[in-house]
């Protein structure tokens, strides 16, 4: 039986999937790739009567970030990302002008997450899982009691994330997947960065770029 409070969905500018993540007991909520609409998040986390204690970022492209800084001012939360996304972060205005994006100021990060690090909200625990290839310090959040894992842009339905842009690695994305992610239990729910959610077992299966046969 799930343990925690779940919405997922998308936002702008590029249908970036932001998760809200509560426990129902003490209301403390992580909110994952808050990439834009600002507003539609906070009212999403109102109307769950969750508070935010955390941020995260699976990564540091620009449409996964756009309303960090607003729902930090909103919530006071600790902003978190992994430091080998660093440089992208340093940089998130620039990307917004190459993809005519008006960006919006964004603090830096409160705190550097770490591989395996746990990170708990009341009785959820979340683990951080370094999982580079997409960029240097993309990360995934996995919540073993409810066989759930954030995936960012690492892992797609049926695809993987671009390794063609700052920092991508096609063969650090291969490894993440197949020694970090395929290694989940196979009935492991996958929130993508974009589209549709699968399960580690049916990309194991299907999977167009990798495969275990």
């Amino acid at each position: 039986m799930p343990t925690l409070i779940r919405k997922t969905f998308s936002v702008p500018p590029l249908g970036c999937n932001c998760s809200i993540i509560g426990d129902p007991v003490t209301k403390q909520a992580i909110v994952v790739d808050p990439g834009g609409a600002a507003e539609r998040i906070l009212h999403e986390v109102q109307q769950l009567g969750l508070t935010v204690r955390y941020i995260f970022h699976t990564h540091a492209h620009f449409d996964h970030f756009l309303a960090a800084g607003e729902m930090k001012k909103a919530t006071g939360a600790t902003l978190c990302l992994h430091q080998e996304d660093l440089d992208l972060w340093q940089n998130l205005d620039v990307q917004c002008r190459m993809f005519n994006v008006p960006y919006v100021a964004v603090p830096m990060p409160d705190y550097w997450l770490k591989d395996e690090e746990k990170v708990s909200v009341g009785e959820v625990s979340i683990v951080a899982i370094h999982t580079p290839g997409h960029t240097p310090g993309s990360m995934s959040f996995h919540v073993p009691d409810d066989q759930l894992v954030l995936a960012g842009d690492t892992l797609f339905r049926g695809s993987i994330g671009r390794t063609d842009l700052w920092g991508g690695d096609f063969d650090a994305i291969e490894r993440s997947i197949r020694e970090r992610l395929y290694t989940l239990d196979d009935a492991t729910a996958v929130v993508t960065g974009h589209g549709p959610e699968t399960e580690i077992g049916v990309e194991k299966e299907s999977n167009q770029f990798f495969r275990v046969s």
